[in-house]
């Protein structure tokens, strides 16, 4: 049996786009040594105009894994980012990677509380932080050196300088990007007083864990999925393959999704990487600041979510704004809404197509065709190389009729090696014959384009950042009045936005402004709930578990 016929969506794949694609040999740091010989003067990295040539990149990597060593980081230690999107980022991960060590990603915005809770559990001892955050990482878990970074070193030299006015405008933008950072080591300082690491040094190899990256799973308990440099550059190879129309060399790709995230870090730190493009680095989204670059270097390759889609097409259209050398864009992480394609696509004039994946797969499996062969509203078909089946999840080895709903498995060689120091939890995701569950509820036509319908777990999608009702109901708990929580998904014309229905100790009380209020104290902003809803009681199972599908479906009814 031939490809096509094991696989049969792969005629429906754009041409040029093979059904396998060979498996990777080398590591990640690979990656960045043969863009560096390929396209040595090009610029790697953009940060608001200032330049870094894929030749300075690899030079400033061999620095910083020479000051990471003297640091006493080697094969095998967990070292915590904990960044936003700036060069530094770039640089900190593949000097991790180079040697033998492995990266743990951490979201900026995380609080004190859910730092700690990480890197507890990866018991990192190294941490590079942005400086503004450092006194949330010192002392946290097994961390015993905290290197902190200046986002503002990165600027060009006239941002620089411009930041030393005496001005409140311009004290508030400082204050903004960089804060002291008392005890911690300079990120700048150690690059700069190290020489390179040896040529000679060892590096990873293809099998070893280059990254642990948090995610709720299928149960909603966040724990690390360890990702292999084989597994990274297999989906970074994936997603090339998907877009023949690329050009190694000659593409811009704009960072605005966070590189410490799943997506954002394959589309931008390996995939980018892989073609030797041009990344353009934003610390954070902002419609002005995006369509402010595009003029400066147009770019290419968009990956992001639905609702940056729709705001810079709409802002581009206020602002007169040329967008048309946006060729290719890959949206992920929620459903993608008809009416924002073809928003974008009048736009553009390029092609806008949606994706699927999960932090366990590297994170792409899916992604509809960049050709007339796709079908909008699905999230498309497999991946080269990749296996899926829809099963009955009562019975995993019942196969779904085309058409039929069923739990979403898939196989190949993006799937993860496991949950961090959790067998137990491991085991009930990664299934004899190399199977992913994926815990989504889905339905695949005769032609293997699937659609999802329903999540098994019940993650919480917002902005495109995943929020664990789990979290949220431990961190409402832990208010003085709140004696029970649920947290749940409510649709919105973005996505959809946390709302809490919580049942209050008559003795306390509580108003749903000051539950809010509190919760901020432990949960990063775009967790928190944006209502609260005060309930006499909450629907519970039999067993007495609280049934948030029903609470859920109570909420969306009373409006």
């Amino acid at each position: 049996m031939d490809a096509t016929d094991r696989r049969p969506w792969t005629r429906s794949y754009a041409p040029g786009v093979p059904a396998e694609v060979p498996e990777p040999d080398g590591s990640l740091v690979d990656l960045l040594t043969d863009a560096a010989r390929r396209f040595g003067p090009r610029v790697a990295l953009d940060f608001y105009g200032a330049t870094t040539t894929f030749t300075e990149l690899a030079d400033q990597v061999a620095r910083a894994a020479e000051a990471l060593r003297r640091l006493g980081v080697g094969p095998g230690d967990r070292v915590a980012l904990v960044l936003p999107n700036c060069p530094q980022h770039v640089v900190a991960f593949y000097a991790v990677l180079r040697l033998g060590a492995v990266v743990v990603e951490h979201n900026p915005l995380y609080t004190a509380d859910e730092l700690d809770r990480q890197l507890t559990d990866h018991g990192a001892r190294v941490a590079v932080v942005w400086d503004k955050v450092a006194p949330l990482v010192a002392g946290r878990g097994s961390v015993r050196t905290v290197v902190a970074v200046d986002l503002t070193s990165a600027l060009p030299r006239l941002k620089r300088w411009a930041l030393r006015l005496p001005l409140p405008k311009v004290r508030a933008a400082r204050a903004a990007m960089t804060a002291p950072a008392p005890g911690a080591a300079a990120w700048s300082e150690l690059v700069a007083a190290a020489g390179p690491l040896p040529s000679a040094h060892p590096g990873p190899e293809a099998g070893d864990v280059a990254l642990l990256q948090y995610t709720g799973g299928t149960t909603g308990v966040p724990k690390g999925a360890v990702l292999t440099h084989r597994n990274l550059r297999a989906n970074a190879a994936q997603g090339r393959a998907w877009v023949p129309g690329l050009r190694d060399g000659a593409e811009t790709v704009y960072a605005v999704l966070p590189l410490f995230h799943a997506y954002g870090l394959t589309l931008c730190l390996t995939f980018a990487v892989g073609i030797g493009a041009t990344l353009v680095l934003f610390p954070r989204f902002d419609a002005d600041q995006v369509l402010d670059a595009t003029r400066r270097r147009p770019p290419t390759f968009l990956p992001a979510v639905p609702p940056v889609y729709a705001r810079l097409a709409t802002a581009a259209r206020e602002r007169g704004v040329d967008l048309t050398s946006i060729r290719y864009a890959i949206s992920g992480a929620m459903a993608l809404p008809p009416a924002t394609v073809d928003l974008w696509e009048q736009v553009t004039g390029g092609l806008l197509v949606e994706g699927y994946g999960m932090t366990e797969t590297s994170p792409i499996t899916l992604g509809n065709p960049v050709a007339p062969t796709r079908r909008p509203g699905t999230v498309g078909v497999p991946f080269p190389s990749t296996d899926v089946r829809i099963v009955d999840p009562e019975d995993l080895d019942r196969d779904r009729a085309p058409g039929e709903a069923g739990e979403l498995l898939v196989r190949g060689p993006q799937v993860f090696a496991g949950y961090w120091n959790r067998p137990e939890e491991t085991a009930k995701v990664l299934l004899p014959g190399g199977w992913l569950r994926t815990g989504d509820i889905v339905t695949m036509d005769a032609d293997g384009f699937v659609t999802v319908v329903d999540r098994i777990k019940e993650l919480i999608i917002t902005g495109g950042f995943n929020v664990y009702p789990s979290e949220v109901e431990e961190a409402l708990r832990r208010i003085p009045g709140v004696r029970e929580a649920a947290a749940v998904g409510l649709p919105t014309d973005d996505g959809e936005e946390v709302v809490a229905a919580v049942v209050l100790d008559a003795a306390v009380g509580g108003t749903p402004e000051a539950i809010r209020t509190a919760c901020r104290t432990h949960l990063a902003g775009y967790k928190v709930p944006r209502r609260v809803v005060v309930v006499e009681d909450l629907p519970r199972s039999q067993i007495g578990k609280i049934l948030r599908r029903a609470v859920r479906d109570q909420l969306r009814s009373d409006g």
